[in-house]
């Protein structure tokens, strides 16, 4: 069964690791994160970005295929499915289709009016039993059309937003989606820090996990951050290998073309990703 991102990411907290949230595309992708979740008994989050939630056919497509593979490939650890950068009417759709965790991202709105929505949403997702996550502060790069240039959160919005009740804050600090460019200039744990200080006990999110270095990784985490979003590395290993199997002439051998042939390296690729960012953030054994 789903579960609220709440509790599991209060644990990480306290416990000085991090919970990743690894966005899925299609069967593969949810398939490959739940088994490697259940094969290293750690908790995992199922990120849905608008843009791959229409991809994959619609919210109700979505719940149903998670839900079908919790049951039957018996997946024993908690396992949330957290909408990504969520607009305020596409929260509410998650919402009613099953979602167990919402992110509603208002940080484009003025603050006065991400506070007026935050305070909403928050009201009508606990009303469910569903977790939510706010942002401040965007994350740099492109999702889905989304554009932000990494900008660094301002410490007192952070707080105000937190203290409406969600249950995780993402708070950007320098970080980006997709492939860090040469020039980044890495983190900023003095906004990391500073939010950390006035936000208490409250879970932090680090999104743009692709490429961060371990060792900003593990700083931040012992910063407050308790989870961490991966989508771009995962795409990439299963695009690698994928070129791979079909640059060996392999979908020409046989039935090498069949898609379940076709699929499978990049199927144990995203394993491999996602097992490797497990062990990263702490959260082996953790379920």
């Amino acid at each position: 069964m789903l579960v609220s991102a709440a509790e599991m990411l209060k644990k990480a907290k306290a416990g000085h690791y991090a919970v990743g949230q690894f966005n899925i595309n299609n069967l593969e992708w949810t398939k490959a994160i739940l088994l490697t979740a259940k094969e290293c008994k750690s908790p995992v989050i199922l990120g849905v970005s608008e843009g791959a939630g229409k991809y994959m056919g619609g919210y109700d497509v979505v719940v149903g295929m998670v839900n079908g593979l919790l049951k039957d490939l018996d997946i024993d650890v908690p396992v949330a499915l957290h909408l990504d950068h969520g607009s305020y009417e596409h929260c509410y759709k998650c919402m009613e289709a099953g979602f167990s965790s919402v992110m509603f991202d208002g940080s484009h709105y003025p603050i006065e009016e991400n506070v007026a929505k935050t305070t909403e949403l928050v009201a009508a997702a606990h009303g469910k039993g569903i977790s939510i996550e706010a942002e401040v502060g965007s994350i740099g790069g492109e999702e889905d059309g989304v554009v932000g240039m990494g900008e660094c959160a301002d410490p007192k919005e952070c707080k105000a937003i937190a203290d409406l009740g969600v249950d995780f804050l993402a708070a950007g600090i320098g970080n980006i989606h997709g492939k860090y460019p040469e020039n980044w200039k890495g983190l900023s744990f003095e906004t990391l820090d500073a939010v950390q200080q006035l936000t208490g006990e409250m879970p932090l999110v680090l999104h743009g996990g692709t490429g961060i270095p371990a060792d900003m990784i593990q700083k931040a985490i012992n910063l407050g951050v308790a989870k961490i979003n991966v989508n771009t590395e995962c795409q990439l290993s299963f695009a690698a290998a994928t070129r791979k199997y079909i640059e060996e002439g392999k979908d020409q051998q046989g039935k090498g073309f069949d898609p379940r042939k076709l699929l499978a390296p990049g199927f144990e690729a995203i394993k491999a990703t996602v097992k490797e960012k497990m062990e990263l953030f702490g959260s082996v054994g953790k379920a």
